[in-house]
């Protein structure tokens, strides 16, 4: 029986990924400068300092490093404070979880005021009852301790809490620390049959709650499924 339920946000709770995305380039067109292709790419694996650096270097931005950094936090803030939304059928779910007593809370790699300010201007911060941040935990999510704080924090017993992840990464996290896993779908994710396959359940949407409770709300531990079973199966069979 699930208990405990632990949701990243970005790309799972909210669709917000499109602000990663875009960020670097919208933020460069905003001071006057043209960028050029696959700039997001590039910007993929830099810090924000390290991104600041690079628009100095290559484009020729003359903003400090400090202030070139306050103006795209900003234009994230402004993202997450006015136009961020739930996906959909989120609020609908989270209330149908609630109904049946699991107990909620978030585990994300964005900062709090950015993710508490969205929740509650989406109305479902009520659902849950604290934020774990990886800044807060001191680890990212290729590490398994944002989660384990979390089911520190609920109180429930592993293998009746599951966390919802669209990264794969994260989602290997979690499912190797002995976590249930629920692989939410979304189109940022480039391996998602990979996230798919390690994943005990896969979200296609979350409009479809009876489904999902059929699949993994009522199974017991992380009982082994036989071919033909689970969400691929049913993915499967959706398909034909």
């Amino acid at each position: 029986m699930i208990r405990g339920a632990i949701f990243d946000v970005d790309g799972t709770l909210l669709d917000s990924m499109y602000i990663w995305d875009t960020i670097g380039e919208t933020y460069l067109r905003s001071i006057g400068y043209e960028p050029r292709e696959h700039l997001n790419e590039t910007f993929k694996n830099m810090s924000l300092y390290q991104a600041a650096c690079y628009y100095q270097s290559e484009y020729g931005v003359t903003l400090s490093a400090d202030v070139i950094m306050e103006g795209v936090n900003a234009m994230i803030r402004n993202e997450y404070r006015f136009r961020v939304q739930p996906k959909p059928g989120v609020p609908e779910f989270l209330d149908r979880l609630q109904e049946r007593g699991v107990r909620m809370c978030i585990a994300t790699a964005t900062d709090e005021p950015l993710i508490a300010e969205a929740l509650a201007r989406c109305g479902i911060d009520s659902f849950f009852t604290k934020i774990f941040t990886c800044n807060g935990v001191g680890h990212g999510k290729d590490e398994p301790q944002i989660y384990r704080a979390a089911l520190r924090h609920l109180g429930t017993k592993k293998e009746e809490t599951i966390v919802f992840e669209d990264a794969l990464y994260a989602a290997r996290t979690a499912k190797a620390d002995g976590f249930l896993v629920a692989a939410v779908s979304d189109d940022h994710e480039r391996e998602q049959e990979a996230l798919f396959s390690l994943a005990d359940d896969v979200i296609d949407n979350f409009s479809d709650f009876d489904g999902f409770w059929r699949r993994t709300g009522c199974r017991k531990g992380q009982k082994r499924l036989e071919p033909g079973e689970g969400p691929e199966a049913e993915r499967g069979e959706k398909r034909r």
